[in-house]
């Protein structure tokens, strides 16, 4: 029976799950996915955090003791998911040690209402470090304008973090440069940089959504004929930037310190589009030293299905280029594309992480999870 997860961890692409929940932590289902399909990585975002305390009574007697302490909205919520967080880390240590720190990785989001305050999302970050104290913590801190400063100075201080909703490559390489910068600061500051992991996280599936949406509105055969091929160039040329950028004399010095990369992460890849392979964007991106976070679903799909494809993103780079030279012939403008990604991803967090306030405050209220 072939384990094609396997094969795609040979390839060198780290299979994260992109949920966590209490019910996955006491069922033992989170440690079974680790020992038997080759999870070795957990993402968390305000939605998922919002739909798992929503959905589950697991949270009831933590709920009660919160209520009893008198303690505000937002700290009940940090407690809770923290402790889902920290419990995640332990499930993922034996991933972490067997890796030598670069997986067995479980990503906490700052406070998406912070986007775009550096200073405040600078502090948060020291918070949750502290608060769930685990080596293989990793605090997400999405790419805004704001957000480039304060990843610098969040690895500066000795923190792993998961850069997240990244949709351009003019942003992804400012990232790249916000990481080198923060490990610059982190050695000049005496901490191990073995210790100091990252990743990059490229959204992928919600450009094809917003991409498709406009080339529908176009109309042309020439500009359907282009559906669904704008998310995948996009990450094989983030790719390539990463190539470029982990190549050079800057990262050299780091590297000799120590210092592992800052992997890219395939984010967003559950297919929007049932037109599409449930498997397209993890068969189509594969490459060393890089993670594809996935729903349970598409983990399933590809362990049943899925195939590898060895180079699908090093071999297509020609490809990807000339991808983006049709879009623009059609009429595309993929600046107000990415541009309206990151607007609406920092909403749609922001929202999710209000639902998951409101939720959380009725519950504090009734003393029970409601």
């Amino acid at each position: 029976m072939t384990d094609r997860l396997a094969e795609l961890s040979a390839q060198g692409v780290a299979v994260w799950l992109d949920d966590l929940s209490r019910v996955r932590l006491t069922s033992g289902s989170l440690d079974k996915m680790r020992r038997e399909q080759h999870m070795v990585g957990v993402t968390t975002n305000p939605s998922i955090f919002q739909k798992a305390l929503s959905d589950a009574d697991a949270y009831d007697q933590q709920v009660k003791d919160l209520a009893a302490q008198r303690v505000t909205v937002e700290e009940a919520v940090r407690l809770m998911t923290a402790a889902d967080v920290r419990a995640a880390c332990d499930v993922l240590r034996p991933a972490y040690d067997a890796s030598n720190g670069v997986d067995g990785r479980v990503s906490i989001e700052v406070d998406p209402r912070k986007a775009h305050e550096t200073e405040s999302t600078v502090a948060e970050a020291k918070t949750l470090w502290w608060l769930v104290d685990r080596p293989n913590l990793f605090i997400k801190i999405p790419a805004t304008l704001a957000g480039l400063p304060a990843i610098t100075a969040v690895l500066g201080a000795g923190i792993s973090v998961n850069v997240t909703l990244i949709f351009s490559l003019e942003r992804y390489r400012a990232v790249m440069d916000a990481f080198l910068a923060g490990l610059e600061q982190a050695k000049a500051n005496g901490h191990d940089l073995s210790k100091i992991g990252s990743v990059a996280s490229f959204f992928v599936s919600r450009v094809d959504s917003e991409v498709d949406k406009r080339l529908d509105k176009i109309g042309s055969d020439e500009a359907k004929a282009l559906k669904g091929k704008a998310a995948i160039a996009n990450a094989r040329l983030a790719y390539e930037a990463y190539e470029e950028v982990f190549s050079g004399d800057r990262w050299t010095a780091l590297k000799d310190a120590g210092a592992h990369p800052q992997r890219p992460l395939w984010a967003s890849t559950s297919t929007k589009n049932p037109d599409f392979p449930d498997t397209i964007y993890v068969e189509e991106l594969i490459a060393p030293g890089t993670v594809n976070t996935m729903p349970e679903s598409v983990i399933v799909a590809f362990a049943d299905h899925g195939t590898t494809k060895p180079g699908s993103i090093t071999s297509n780079y020609a490809d990807a280029k000339k991808v983006f030279a049709d879009l623009a012939a059609v009429g595309i403008d993929f600046d107000d594309v990415v541009k309206v990604l990151e607007e609406e991803g920092v909403e749609k967090f922001d929202a999710s992480w209000k639902e998951l306030l409101e939720h959380v405050e009725k519950s504090l209220k009734s003393g029970t999870s409601v």
